[in-house]
């Protein structure tokens, strides 16, 4: 994932696609272009009818498509998620206004970010992050291919996914929408949730498929605050080597849009770089996608960060660097101003061509003028008890086994259970953000056929082996942190007669900026809880359900079981119960590191100077390395043992294939699935090397007692990094190659420098 070749174009334009939007460009007034480059939210269309429902106003299509030839709607309802049927009544009538108007389908875009997110009654996956603690990327691709086809049932071709955002500070509330900290695992599941979504061929999307926007380029989830839509200060080594990495994969597979970083990058908002968006994305690469804004953010280069003076020069600035349309979303001034500006020479008309150009040709892609509805009727696998089954396989394979110290877990038939906490009754905890509506506030109520953690429990041990106590409860009124605490006395009391405690801990659902929190600790509240229910004696088994690692290091040795569930959807529950019950088996792995202290928050492959303890001869200051569970840890109930770790060669090249083998053996007397992980370390570097980086996964499962041989074939200029002159660089010397506990020696024999930088 460092310097490997690349064909360009990165998409193989279509000669007819391109004479057909040759064409009908040059049929369009300034208006009319400048419409495709905007994007307005559904409000704008219509208005809260009776029973609280909205409904279009043909009046209001009229003048968006009539006047303001805009190109793109997007969004839904805000306190409420309408159903496939209302749907296919919406996004039709906004369609043919659009035709009618300006003869050009419109395109329509939701956060579809964990499955059928905003359709009512369609299937919900686990969100990204457990999707990563698979190190599984099929899982990934049926998941998006899946969402994509119940998308299209909603006759919404577009979607704002996958996120490729790399997680680099635990504390950011969109920690939970990414694939985890590392640069490989995010390029791989990017890979394939663009071939789930899009399909194989980019220039000719089905109508099985829909268009992603992979979001939100680049380096969002490393804010130096923690805080959403805050500054994050990378430096270019890394903003090129791992932050551009997953987008650069995605978009050489075929992803056909891009969203872009809300906040800045080194002091420059990234609306506003044009070396990010138009020199690494669209002429380094050639690619020919289409570039949107994320919410508002045009007018936040004024608003917030202060970079223009006013809208007018905050769309100025925006359109330069490389944007092609605006979400906007409330406004309908950005069209006049655009126009203006172009008037007046502030915008060369070449680049409202361009923009103009890139969203006619994503159209075309789509077979949107040909097809510029898909219904419900046409989708009768919608919501099918086959893609129940794919979510519900998704979430069990999703969940992490931090701990099980005697064997506690899995729960033997007979066991009786005293289960509480915040989490065990919440369906809002199990789906997160982006369910139902923005912020999943609703989810308890639209996801009421779905089982909670308590439910799925009882359904499985039975009634008369599962009591429930409230202890600490979360106040659904209220901020996501707001909690309701019970006396903790009947739970004591309760725990008396129970065999082992299921202490259900975490986070309600928040999305965005209102989930930003300033302390990382899990509440005082949960913690107390569990302390008061340690000193009865009885054994405890964690359940945490959370979208980032929420520190716990003082209640960690009370628990002699800990399960991680992330953020599993709506199958979460049920998924639960089957492995603690043992009918199925864990086989996730943390794809973050999970910090121990607040002070030590650290990514696996932090610098090795930051291991200033273990250096021999220098002071000790303790300023360790310290986590909680590190990157790539999770437990299982069989056991695997790893072998026979050896590499084609010892000395290579940098156009060398190095092909690593190793065995892996089920040792235990159970079938069960492992997720093998290869690591390179560079013993010395021109710049300080990591302490190791992830080179290649790969998930097998086995038999007890079978042993299989994994290969990975990893091209010698993965090895390679970005130096302190912004080149890709393979230096000679001495590397380290380990899998599990296994390591073996190579060494380049040469150094090598690529000429071109950003790719």
């Amino acid at each position: 994932m460092a310097y490997t070749p690349i064909t360009l174009p990165v998409i193989p334009a279509d000669p007819e696609i391109e004479k057909k939007v040759s064409e009908t460009l040059s049929r369009m007034t300034l208006e009319e272009k400048i419409g495709q480059m905007t994007q307005l939210q559904l409000d704008l269309l219509g208005e809260v009818g009776p029973g609280g429902r909205f409904r279009i106003v043909p009046a209001k299509l009229d003048t968006i498509f009539g006047i303001y030839k805009v190109g793109s709607i997007l969004n839904a309802p805000y306190s409420y998620c309408l159903d496939a049927k209302a749907w296919n009544e919406i996004i039709p009538q906004i369609q043919e206004a659009s035709m009618k108007h300006i003869g050009i389908p419109c395109i329509y875009g939701l956060d579809q970010n964990h499955g059928t997110t905003y359709t009512n009654g369609g299937i919900l996956f686990p969100q990204n992050l457990n999707v990563a603690a698979s190190f599984d990327t099929e899982l990934c691709r049926k998941a998006a291919e899946i969402t994509a086809y119940e998308t299209r049932a909603s006759d919404c071709p577009w979607t704002f996914s996958p996120t490729l955002d790399l997680d680099r500070n635990p504390a950011w509330p969109r920690f939970w929408e990414n694939y985890g900290e590392d640069p490989l695992v995010n390029a791989l599941m990017g890979v394939a949730a663009v071939k789930g979504f899009q399909g194989d061929d980019p220039n000719h999307v089905d109508r099985n498929h829909i268009a992603v926007s992979l979001k939100h380029f680049m380096g969002y989830g490393a804010p130096l605050s923690g805080k959403d839509r805050t500054p994050a200060y990378i430096s270019p080594s890394d903003l090129r080597e791992k932050h551009f990495a997953p987008y650069l994969e995605a978009i050489k597979y075929g992803a056909l849009s891009v969203m872009v970083n809300s906040s800045s990058i080194n002091g420059t908002p990234v609306h506003a770089d044009p070396i990010l968006l138009t020199k690494w994305l669209k002429e380094d690469l050639q690619w020919d996608g289409l570039i949107v804004t994320d919410w508002a953010d045009i007018n936040n280069l004024y608003i917030r960060e202060k970079v223009a003076k006013d809208k007018k020069d905050a769309i100025r600035i925006a359109i330069n660097a490389g944007i092609d349309m605006a979400m906007e979303p409330y406004k309908t001034d950005y069209c006049e101003i655009l126009k203006e500006l172009v008037d007046e020479g502030g915008i060369p008309m070449s680049r409202i061509d361009d923009a103009a150009a890139r969203a006619l040709r994503l159209k075309y892609r789509l077979g949107l003028f040909e097809h510029p509805n898909t219904l419900l009727k046409d989708y009768p696998e919608f919501a099918s008890e086959k893609h129940r089954k794919a979510a519900l396989d998704a979430a069990a394979e999703t969940m992490v086994l931090l701990k099980n110290d005697d064997n506690i877990l899995p729960l033997r038939r007979g066991t009786k259970l005293l289960v509480t906490g915040p989490t065990a009754c919440s369906m809002r905890s199990l789906n997160g953000g982006w369910s139902y509506t923005w912020q999943g506030h609703l989810s308890d109520s639209y996801a009421k056929d779905y089982n909670t953690i308590l439910e799925a429990l009882t359904n499985t041990f039975g009634a008369d082996m599962v009591k429930y106590v409230p202890t600490v409860s979360f106040n659904q009124e209220g901020s996501f942190q707001d909690e309701t605490v019970a006396d903790f006395a009947e739970a004591v009391k309760a725990a008396a007669e129970a065999d082992v405690i299921v202490a259900c801990i975490g986070e309600n659902s928040y999305c965005e900026t209102p989930g930003n929190i300033s302390d990382l600790y899990l509440s005082a509240n949960q913690r107390d809880m569990v302390k008061r229910l340690a000193a009865t004696g009885k054994p405890i088994v964690l359940v945490i359900n959370e979208g980032r690692p929420r520190i716990l290091a003082d209640i960690e040795p009370l628990a002699k079981g800990i399960v991680d569930i992330i953020i599993p959807g709506n199958f979460g529950g049920d998924a639960l119960a089957l492995l603690l019950a043992g009918q199925k088996n864990f086989s996730a792995k943390l794809p973050f590191t999970y910090p121990r202290e607040i002070n030590s928050l650290v990514t696996y492959d932090y610098k090795v100077s930051e291991e200033v303890g273990k250096m021999e001869g220098v002071y000790d200051y303790d300023a360790r390395v310290n986590v909680q569970w590190p990157f790539g840890y999770g437990k299982s109930y069989t056991t695997f043992a790893y072998s026979n770790l050896s590499v084609d060669k010892k000395e290579f090249g940098p156009s060398d294939m190095l092909t690593v083998s190793v065995d892996i053996t089920n040792t235990g007397s159970i079938d069960g699935k492992e997720a093998v992980l290869l690591f390179s370390s560079d013993h010395v570097a021109s710049i300080v090397p990591d302490n190791k980086r992830l080179r290649a996964f790969s998930k097998l499962a086995l038999m007890p007692g079978e042993t299989r041989a994994v290969k990975f074939h990893v091209p010698a200029s993965d090895l390679a990094f970005v130096n302190a002159a912004g080149h890709w660089t393979l230096e000679e010397g001495d590397f380290t190659l380990s899998v599990g506990n296994l390591s073996v020696p190579v060494r380049c024999t040469t150094t090598y420098t690529w000429d071109r930088p950003n790719i």
